[in-house]
């Protein structure tokens, strides 16, 4: 496991795709201080003021490896991990599919997995000391939550927590880590709104993940629905 950091760059998950058609290996992680052009799920900008984590590895596919895909569960699992290591106990965060872990129903960070022959790098940002505020939904920091910690310290403690579920999800197979995942999320019979690609909507109940990690969402008419990709809300009382 190796880190570098640069005070500041574009993006840190284009950075790595450049490093890994350049023959980077598998475990480096680069970390940047602040980045100018960061970037989340379905082409969305992420505000990166120095303060926060927002950092990349890489990951080089084997033949015998689960489904590239369900390496987001991988590192949603070791983030959740290296959270609890820094929030009182009181204050659990959770996993809410696809890809983000929230604190007290606010969006405490995000993961975003990007492709390139062999190579799938995996970018994880962090508000660590400070959040951004949305429209679409709340926001909230670890120092929010009286739990400030240094952006490298977080780094070292989530390299090595990814590092040993990627072991897992390589020697044990999927089912350990969507497992793990699940135990880590909001309880089945949550309610969901579901923003589907095409700008559709689907509300219904949170039924799990199936066996490649795709969420399932039970409607009310008892259909038991798949998907793949979509924002996903989780509905307050």
């Amino acid at each position: 496991m190796t880190i570098r950091t640069v005070a500041e760059t574009g993006s840190t998950n284009a950075d790595m795709l450049f490093l890994a058609r350049d023959g980077a290996e598998e475990g480096l992680w680069l970390r940047a201080e602040r980045q100018s052009a960061g970037r989340g799920r379905l082409g969305r900008a992420w505000v990166s003021e120095p303060g926060n984590l927002y950092a990349t590895t890489l990951v080089r596919l084997r033949p015998a490896d689960p489904g590239p895909a369900s390496l987001a569960l991988v590192a949603a699992v070791a983030l959740h991990q290296t959270v609890a290591v820094f929030l009182p106990a009181d204050r659990p965060a959770w996993l809410k599919w696809p890809n983000d872990l929230l604190l007290d129903g606010a969006k405490l960070s995000g993961i975003l997995l990007e492709r390139s022959g062999d190579a799938v790098v995996i970018g994880v940002g962090v508000n660590l000391a400070h959040h951004p505020h949305l429209s679409d939904r709340a926001t909230t920091s670890l120092a929010a939550a009286g739990a400030p910690v240094a952006a490298a310290t977080f780094a070292e403690v989530l390299a090595e927590a990814f590092g040993r579920w990627l072991a897992i999800w390589r020697g044990q197979g999927l089912a350990v880590i969507r497992d793990a995942w699940l135990a880590a999320a909001h309880p089945i019979g949550t309610a969901l709104t579901v923003r589907l690609p095409d700008g559709a909507t689907l509300d219904g109940l949170f039924g799990g993940l199936d066996g490649d990690g795709a969420l399932i969402l039970r409607l009310a008419s008892g259909e038991r629905h798949v998907i793949h990709a979509a924002d996903v809300f989780v509905l307050k009382d």
